[in-house]
C-alpha cells in the first residue's frame, strides 16, 4: 500500500515541508480506497464467471444461487457483480484506514492515532523507538514501554520520520532476550498480573477481541509489566530499575 509522508499542515498531502516541521505518516487515503475498491470489482467479476462454472457441475454448493446469478442477462449482471464487489471493497478500506495507525513526529512530542484515538508521548519521555515485527514500539528511560501499536508503514520511512527530529532509533529490540513465556502463575510478577494475562490470553483465542487484547496490555504495563506476543503465546520482561 502506498505510504503518505509529509509535513504539516496537511496531514493527506504527500508533500514535503520545511526541515524541522512535524512528520505526519500515514496510509494513503485514496491508494487503500482505489486498490480495494480495483481488488472488489475483480472478486466481483469472478464470482459471475464461477457461477457459470458451477451451473455446469452435476452437484455443487450454492448451486441455486449460481443458477439465479447465471441466468441474469447481459450486460446488467457484470454490471452489477462489479459493482457489488466495488462497493464491498470500499467498506473494506474504511474498515483498514480505521484500524491503520498514522504518527505525527515533532521536536517536541509523538502523536500516535488508531481508531480515531489519539495518544501524545513528550519528547523527554522517550528513550527509544523501533519496530517488532509489525508493531512499532516506543520505551522510556527504564525501558518500560510507552507504546506497542501495529503498524503498517514502511520501516524506512518510520526510521527517517524519527531520526530526523532526533529520536534515538533502533532496528530491532535491544530487550528481545529479557523477555520470558508466560505460563500460569508466573512467579516474580506484580499483584494482579498474572489475571490479567489470563485474560488477555482468552482475548487472544479470539479473532475479534483484538481490542480487549490491546488494553489488557496496556493494564499489564500500568503494572510495569511489558509485553509482547507470537502466534497467541505471550511473553513478558520487567523494566531496568
Amino acid at each position: 500500500m502506498s505510504v503518505d509522508m509529509q509535513k504539516e499542515p496537511d496531514a493527506r498531502a504527500g508533500q514535503e515541508g520545511r526541515p524541522g516541521e512535524p512528520t505526519v505518516l500515514a496510509e494513503s487515503t485514496w491508494g487503500v480506497v482505489a486498490l480495494c475498491v480495483a481488488a472488489g470489482a475483480v472478486v466481483g467479476e469472478l464470482v459471475r464467471l464461477l457461477a457459470g462454472w458451477f451451473v455446469t457441475l452435476r452437484w455443487a454448493p450454492f448451486k441455486g444461487p449460481a443458477e439465479l446469478l447465471d441466468s441474469a442477462p447481459e450486460p446488467w449482471v457484470t454490471i452489477g457483480a462489479v459493482t457489488v464487489g466495488a462497493l464491498l471493497g470500499l467498506f473494506a478500506a474504511l474498515i483498514l484506514l480505521h484500524e491503520s495507525l498514522a504518527v505525527r513526529v515533532s521536536g517536541s512530542h509523538v502523536e500516535l492515532t488508531i481508531r480515531d484515538e489519539s495518544e501524545e508521548f513528550a519528547r523527554d519521555k522517550i528513550r527509544l523507538v523501533f519496530p517488532d515485527g509489525k508493531q512499532l514500539v516506543l520505551l522510556g528511560h527504564h525501558s518500560e514501554e510507552l507504546a506497542r501499536e501495529d503498524c503498517g508503514l514502511p520501516k524506512r520511512r518510520l526510521a527517517e520520520a524519527f531520526t530526523e527530529h532526533g529520536y534515538p532509533w533502533a532496528d530491532a529490540d535491544p530487550y528481545a532476550a529479557e523477555f520470558r513465556r508466560w505460563v500460569p502463575d508466573t512467579p516474580g510478577l506484580p499483584e494482579g498480573a498474572n489475571a490479567l494475562f489470563k485474560a488477555r490470553e482468552k482475548a487472544l483465542k479470539k479473532q475479534d477481541d483484538a481490542e480487549d487484547a490491546r488494553e489488557l496490555r496496556k493494564e499489564l504495563a500500568r503494572l510495569g509489566v511489558v509485553v509482547r506476543e507470537k502466534d497467541k503465546r505471550q511473553y513478558w520482561r520487567l523494566p531496568s530499575q
